[in-house]
Order: C-alpha cells, then sequence, then structure tokens
C-alpha cells in the first residue's frame, strides 16, 4: 500500500484496542522487500518513545510513528517499537533480501465488448521513483520517470508478452510502444483466466523486471445504485461476510451490519448494494445471515426466506423456483475455481441451499431441484426412524463434482450429538458414507472448508476450537497450540474464531473477531500465532485478489471500506525466526503444466515429481488420486546422491486397458470407463515453512469434446468463396428421383474445395484438431458416406483381395439392416463384430 493510503487507514484504524504496529512498501504485494526498498514503519497506540532497530538499518525519523526505514544489509532485521512504562511491544523479524529485482510491470485494462476483446496496457515502473497513481494502481498512462525507464529498458531489448496457465497461450504486442507503453490484446474468457507478464532478461543498472501473475476473466458488472432504495445488512454488531465467484476473485459482496457492499476490480472501488421499498421490513432488512453469487445475482437469506438481488430486480424465492417459502437455515457454493472438468451428460449446479431436512441444488435461471431429504439418508445410513436427524451443513469439497452434506444425529438430544458426513455425486448421483464421526455438544455448530486436494480433507471450526481431517479423513484430530490445547479462544483474549482463509498453496488463516490470527498449512496438526496486524475493534476480513495475493478487507463505522495488503510471507517468517522450524526437503519439483488432462482410448499420460533433500533423511514423493477406479498406474523411483543431498524423482504413468472389440454394449462400457480422477504430488514430510504443500491436478478420461477431425487438404482461406451449385443426376441416386438433384455448397461448413486429377483414386487423410491446431493422423479405420445419396460410387479393391477370410460388415447391408436410423448413424463402433 501507498504511504497517502497507508496514511488514511491508520487514521480509520487509531480508534481503541491494544497497540499494533505494520509496515509496507511501494511495491505491491511486497513483491520487492530488499536493501533497495523504503521500507515504511506505522506504529497505532499512544505510548510509542521511539523505534528500535539494528545497526545495518538506518530510520529517518526514530521518534515519528510513521516513519521510512532503509537496511544497506540483506538477512533478518530485528524491529520493535520501544514505549512509555513497563510494556513491551512485540518485534518482528523481517526478511530483508539483496534481490536484483527493483522494476515491475503496470497493466490498464480496456474492454471492447463490441468484440470482446480486453487490451491490456503495459509499462514498466520503478517503485521507489514511481507517482503516488502508479502505487495506487490507478495511473491511466505512465509517469514520466516511468516513461523514460520504459524506453530506455526496450532499447536494451525489453519487450512483455502475456502467457495464460491453462490454455498455454501467448499473447505479444501488436503495434509498436506508443507513447512508452505496449498495447497487447487478449480475448476476453472465462476458460483461461491466470496469466502473467513476462518480459526478456534485460538489466539497466543490474536492475531486473519481476514477473507479474494475475487473474483477468470477462468483465462482471455491479448491481446498480438506484437513488431511493434501502440498506440491507446483517444484524447490529454481527462480524462482516463475503461472497465470491471462485474462479473469479476480483468480484467480491461484503455484508456488514449497515450495509452491503460490492467490488469488481479486486478491492479498487466498492459501492453499495441496496433493495427496493415496500418489499421487506426494516428488521427484515437488517437480518441478512448469509450470502452467496451466482450468475443469476446476489442471494441474501433472512429469517429462512431466500432472496435474489439482479441487475434488474430484488424478490423473495420459494414455490414458483421449487424452494421452500421458509425454513431455509445456509447457502453455499464453491470455493475452488475448476474451470474445466468432465461432466457426463449434465449440469454442474451453481449454488447449494438446505433446511434441516432437505438439500436443493440450484443452477442457472434460478432452477432448484431437491437431491436428498433425511428420511432417505437415514435409510441409506440404516438410522432408526425414532432417531433424530438433520441436515446440519452442507460445503462443496475440493472435487469439482461432489457436495457435503454433514448430518447432525442424536438420539436424546439432550448433551451431545454426532456429526457424521455423507459426500453425494452430482454426476453419478450417487451417496458414499464417509469414515467421519465426531462428538460434538448439542449446541455446538461446525463451519467447513475443504482443503485444495486431490483426496477429500477439511478443516471444521466451533468458536473454539479448529479439528482436521486429512488424508481422505485418515487422520483427525483437534489443531493444537503450544498451550491451551488447541483452544485458540484462550490464546486470543477469550475471542471467538470469526472465519478461516485457505489458499492454493496450502496456506491456512483462523482469523479471530478481535483480529487476532493463527497459521497452519495443510496437513499439518498445530499453530502458531501470528502478530498483531489490525486493531481489535475493528471488523475485518481476509480474501484473496486478483494477483493472488492475501488482502484484509476494513469496513468501518461510517460504511466505509478499505482493503490492505497482507505480507503473509513475511509475517511467517518473522514468527519461524523463534521457532526455528526448517523444512525438511530442499526442492520439490514436478512437471504438472497444466491442472487438466484428458486421456483418451489407447493414449497415455505421463508426469514426474523431484524432491530434493539432506542424505539420510528418506523422503519420497507419494502419489495419491480419487476417484473411480477407471485408470492404472505404473510408477518407477530414479535416486541420486552427491555431495551429501538426494535426489529422488518419480515418474507416474495412467493408462488404461480396455477391449473395446467384439463387445455387446460397445457405448455402456465405454460409459463405465469414462470418469474424472483427481491426483496429487506431495512430499512425504512437510512443515510451515515448505514453501509448496502439493500438486493437485485432473484426469479426464473420456472424449475431448474440444476435438474434431478434419480431412487433410481442406481449408476456408485460399479461396473466394461465392454462391456455388452442382447437379447430381437423377439416374445416380439411391430413391430412383424423378427429377435431378440441384445441391448448394456449404463454404461455411467444408471451407474450400479439394482440387484433384479426375484420374487419380480419391483416398481422404483424417486429422485430428483442438483450438490450438494440428495434434495427430487419424490412423484408424473409418467409413465415408454420400450424405445427398448418390451411389455411383466405386471400390478400388474387394474383401477378398484385402485378406478378409469372411464377408465384412459393408455400406449396403448396414443401411439396409438399419434402414429406419439416419444415414449417420447406421453404421459405428456399436454394430461392430
Amino acid at each position: 500500500m501507498s504511504a497517502q493510503g497507508v496514511a488514511v487507514l491508520l487514521s480509520w484504524l487509531s480508534c481503541c484496542g491494544w497497540a499494533v504496529w505494520r509496515y509496507s512498501t511501494n511495491s505491491p504485494n511486497y513483491l520487492i522487500f530488499s536493501t533497495r526498498s523504503t521500507i515504511k514503519l506505522e506504529y497505532e497506540g499512544t505510548l510509542f518513545s521511539e523505534w528500535s532497530v539494528p545497526a545495518t538499518c538506518s530510520v529517518k525519523n526514530k521518534s515519528s510513528p510513521k516513519t521510512e526505514l532503509r537496511c544497506s544489509s540483506p538477512g533478518i532485521q530485528t524491529i520493535r517499537p520501544l514505549v512509555i512504562g513497563p510494556d513491551t511491544e512485540e518485534e518482528r523479524n523481517l526478511s530483508v533480501d539483496s534481490s536484483h529485482i527493483c522494476f515491475l510491470w503496470y497493466l490498464k485494462v480496456i474492454n471492447f465488448f463490441h468484440n470482446l476483446t480486453q487490451v491490456i496496457v503495459v509499462w514498466i515502473y520503478d517503485p521507489e521513483n514511481a507517482d503516488p497513481e502508479e502505487l495506487l494502481w490507478t495511473a491511466q498512462e505512465p509517469s514520466l520517470n516511468s516513461i523514460v525507464l520504459t524506453k530506455q529498458l526496450a532499447t536494451l531489448g525489453q519487450k512483455p508478452g502475456i502467457y495464460t496457465t491453462l490454455k498455454r497461450k501467448t499473447y505479444l504486442p501488436q503495434d509498436k510502444m506508443e507513447n512508452g507503453t505496449w498495447r497487447i490484446v487478449v480475448p476476453m474468457t472465462l476458460d483461461d483466466m491466470l496469466k502473467e507478464i513476462k518480459g526478456n532478461q534485460v538489466a539497466f543498472q543490474d536492475c531486473f523486471t519481476a514477473d507479474f501473475l494475475f487473474v483477468l476473466a470477462f468483465p462482471l458488472m455491479t448491481v446498480s445504485e438506484i437513488p431511493g432504495f434501502l440498506p440491507i445488512s446483517s444484524p447490529r454488531g454481527s462480524q462482516l461476510m463475503a461472497a465470491w465467484t471462485a474462479c473469479v476473485p476480483s468480484f467480491v459482496v461484503v455484508v456488514a451490519d449497515m450495509e452491503t457492499f460490492q467490488t469488481n476490480d479486486s478491492f479498487h472501488s466498492w459501492t453499495t448494494v441496496r433493495v427496493p421499498p415496500n418489499i421487506l421490513t426494516d428488521d427484515e432488512r437488517h437480518n441478512v445471515s448469509d450470502v452467496s453469487l451466482s450468475r443469476d445475482g446476489i442471494f441474501f437469506l433472512i429469517n429462512g426466506v431466500l432472496y435474489i438481488k439482479s441487475f434488474t430486480e430484488f424478490k423473495r424465492l420459494g414455490v414458483s423456483e421449487n424452494l421452500p417459502n421458509s425454513g431455509i437455515i445456509g447457502i453455499t457454493t464453491r470455493k475452488w475455481c475448476w474451470i474445466n472438468y468432465l461432466l457426463k451428460g449434465k449440469t454442474r449446479s451453481r449454488v447449494a441451499t438446505w433446511t434441516k431436512n432437505e438439500v436443493y441444488l440450484g443452477y442457472d435461471f434460478l432452477k432448484f431441484v431437491k437431491i436428498m431429504t433425511t428420511e432417505k439418508l437415514k435409510t441409506f445410513l440404516n438410522i432408526p426412524s425414532a432417531a433424530t436427524l438433520t441436515i446440519h451443513n452442507v460445503e462443496y469439497p475440493g472435487h469439482p463434482l461432489e457436495l457435503a452434506l454433514f448430518l447432525s444425529y442424536c438420539t436424546t438430544c439432550m448433551v451431545n450429538k454426532t456429526i457424521y458426513l455423507v459426500i453425494y455425486n452430482e454426476d453419478t448421483e450417487d451417496c458414499v458414507n464417509q469414515n467421519f464421526a465426531l462428538d460434538v455438544p448439542i449446541d455446538s455448530f461446525l463451519t467447513p472448508h475443504f482443503i485444495f486436494t486431490a483426496l477429500p480433507g477439511l478443516v471444521l471450526w466451533d468458536k473454539y476450537r479448529i479439528y482436521y481431517f486429512y488424508h481422505n479423513f485418515t487422520e483427525t484430530g483437534v489443531l493444537q497450540t503450544p498451550t491451551e490445547f488447541g483452544n485458540l479462544s484462550r490464546l486470543a483474549h477469550n475471542s471467538i474464531i470469526h472465519d478461516i482463509f485457505i489458499d492454493y498453496y496450502g496456506n491456512i488463516l483462523a482469523k479471530m473477531e478481535n483480529n487476532i490470527m493463527f497459521y497452519f498449512k495443510i496437513n499439518i496438526k498445530d499453530a502458531v500465532k501470528l502478530h498483531s496486524w489490525a486493531n481489535s475493534t475493528v471488523k475485518s476480513l481476509i480474501l484473496l485478489s486478483t494477483s493472488t495475493q492475501i488482502y484484509f478487507i476494513y469496513v468501518f463505522e461510517n460504511a466505509t471500506v478499505q482493503s490492505q495488503e497482507y505480507p503473509l510471507k513475511l509475517e511467517t517468517q518473522s514468527v519461524n525466526f523463534y521457532i526455528q522450524e526448517n523444512c525438511p526437503y530442499m526442492a520439490f519439483h514436478n512437471n504438472v503444466f497444466s491442472v487438466f488432462h484428458f486421456l483418451d482410448k489407447g493414449e497415455n499420460l505421463s508426469f514426474w515429481a523431484q524432491i530434493v533433500y539432506a542424505e539420510n533423511l528418506g523422503l519420497y514423493v507419494i502419489v495419491e488420486s480419487y476417484g473411480p477406479n477407471i485408470l492404472q498406474e505404473i510408477q518407477k523411483v530414479h535416486y541420486e546422491v552427491a555431495l551429501g543431498y538426494c535426489t529422488k524423482t518419480t515418474t507416474v504413468t495412467f493408462f488404461q486397458n480396455v477391449n473395446y472389440e467384439a463387445v455387446d454394449d460397445y457405448f455402456k462400457l465405454q460409459d463405465e470407463n469414462t470418469g474424472l480422477r483427481l491426483v496429487q504430488f506431495r512430499p512425504s514430510e512437510y512443515a510451515r515453512a515448505c514453501p509448496t504443500a502439493l500438486k493437485v491436478f485432473q484426469i479426464a478420461v473420456g472424449c475431448d469434446s474440444s476435438k474434431y477431425i478434419v480431412v487433410k487438404g481442406f481449408n476456408k482461406k485460399d479461396c473466394l468463396q461465392h454462391d456455388f451449385f452442382y447437379i447430381i443426376e437423377k439416374s445416380y441416386l439411391r430413391n430412383q428421383s424423378s427429377k435431378n438433384l440441384r445441391v448448394k455448397y456449404n463454404w461455411k461448413k467444408y471451407g474450400c474445395p479439394l482440387r484433384l486429377d479426375f484420374g487419380e483414386m480419391f483416398h481422404p487423410l483424417i486429422e485430428l484438431h483442438n483450438g490450438n491446431g494440428y495434434i495427430e493422423d487419424v490412423e484408424v479405420n473409418f467409413i465415408v458416406w454420400e450424405i445427398h445419396g448418390r451411389n455411383d460410387y466405386s471400390f478400388n479393391n474387394t474383401m477378398k483381395k484385402s485378406g478378409c477370410l469372411n464377408e465384412a460388415q459393408t455400406w449396403k447391408s448396414m443401411t439396409k439392416l438399419n434402414q429406419n436410423l439416419p444415414l449417420e448413424e447406421a453404421w459405428g463402433p456399436e454394430f461392430l463384430q
């Protein structure tokens, strides 16, 4: 955050509560935190005396609560504010780098809806010499310093490119540099949003430009603010709640106890969401208990009733949408973004909502379907009818096609209840009872959050403790702390748990209502307390930005919203300096460059993962998968030792070994061997100090719908398209027509006609293509038929000459056998003998 932004934020934060201190730099997301950086220190409190810094660092004004720090030497720098009185403030151990990264990419996006493209205006800036607008990311054009710097680096050979992570596409500037900027045109997309700006390895004064990872999706519009509409909010004194679209983190809705706010530009600007008068009472307008987002709009849960606020209306949902008119206790959407997935002939739900006894899935255009009742679940789980079984909570797991149902079971229901877990698959519509049972007090309410892993795993929390369930629920327990046996409330001045934040890298933050935070990672069973960052009385949330960085969102009593970057890596390094916890391995690499892979018939997929560790530790790579048992795999391990370090590389190959020849039901066998399987690579040992937890990806076994076949030689560019007709004489038509057939050639469908010598035999060569172009030749047998009914074709070989021992199927015999079917269905793999 810039100095100007920090000053505004501090004026809001300095109301009451305990003293805290923070730091910031001019580079966004603390990308540059080095000996070249100006580190801004801010103390929030009334007892400040002066800053205590090491001799290798200098402070601009030692006695000012807000000042600037520079460190001339890299390493751990211990910083602490000294205060008046016997108390002491906590110190931080800041890790200052000696990096040669000095410059950053700046981008401005211009949307063109008429052709669904986005122009990304790119230049280079030095955060230590940038204009305030550039530091706030509100600049519409580069500053004079940035123009000079960009032109200088361009002269040395610098040129940016935008590289997408999912589809592996590259976009380069189309024109020459203009006014110190490059312009790159990219298509608006929802399935290739993760992008990275990279340039050439060009240095200026020994300084390089850092690559920049960001999310750029199809722009979503916010709901308009209409004069005369009224605020909608949670009850007075409530904590903040938020909703966002998993694949579009730039669009967020935050519900506070005085207003509801929305942003579509990753926290840079906020507007209110209000509702028309005379639909809700004043009490109802200020009693939102849950909020969720979908393509249809913003869902609000108020007094057991679901409402939706769209671009055009605000209305109550009920029986007309196949929902109950009352009694709804929750609504949720997916937390993890899977843009691609394999779903066999169905539509994936957008939201899930539930009552105590029923679960509904919601689809586009406000279509809801009831999928489960507690009566069905009692039968499925063999629970006596006299026992009490209710829906406790519902959440989407990490698997893109599943839904988790948390069930509350009790008999007398006086003291304790047992929480069970059933996972419902939207593709197969099957339920699977999990090895999961948790006994809790009868009045406990548990909130789940699944972690980003292939095997099901989650954290579950009440007001005081966090329960972990790892590795398909085989490792379970209460998250431990150095003292108080895992009771986070006792370590946080008796505050209770507000929310749990989990990112794609395995980081987990537990935020208390008073903004104290605890940190751990997936598959880790204990947590550490982090330094205080925000005042105890300010209401806040933790969210993920489009640059995949963690932000605090603050909402103040004057209905103002402010965002602030949170340096999780620096904060955990500071805490770990005292703990001295080390990562057991030196490096963990793999060649999984995409999170989604197709495996078609006759193909195989190979991946490798490599771990480097100190000799005698005995680490290894674990390969795990989850889903239908439709794949076989072979693993090979290569092991090397050199200079006291071990390198162990595991290669795994996935394939199918299904024989589709001469089967009774070809399509049934194909369907049984089609599905989605999640795979993960992870090290055998792990710690909070490790940078990456694991690598998760999908293997979709089946036909890739993006693939298509073309006849080699045909194209749609090398000819002049015009109205072209040809005549088929009636004597050549199969149906013995009384007149000739006049056919119009379809240029759009077939492309340019292929020119051939009249005397040459034509043998079509079939190629397989996808959105990126040619893949391979199709080397299997295929059938060609004439779609207009002519029958004057001849063959250049016979069955006997081809070596057939018996008469094979022919076009004539198959069309006669299946004369009730269309020509394109008369002969296919299902008829093979």
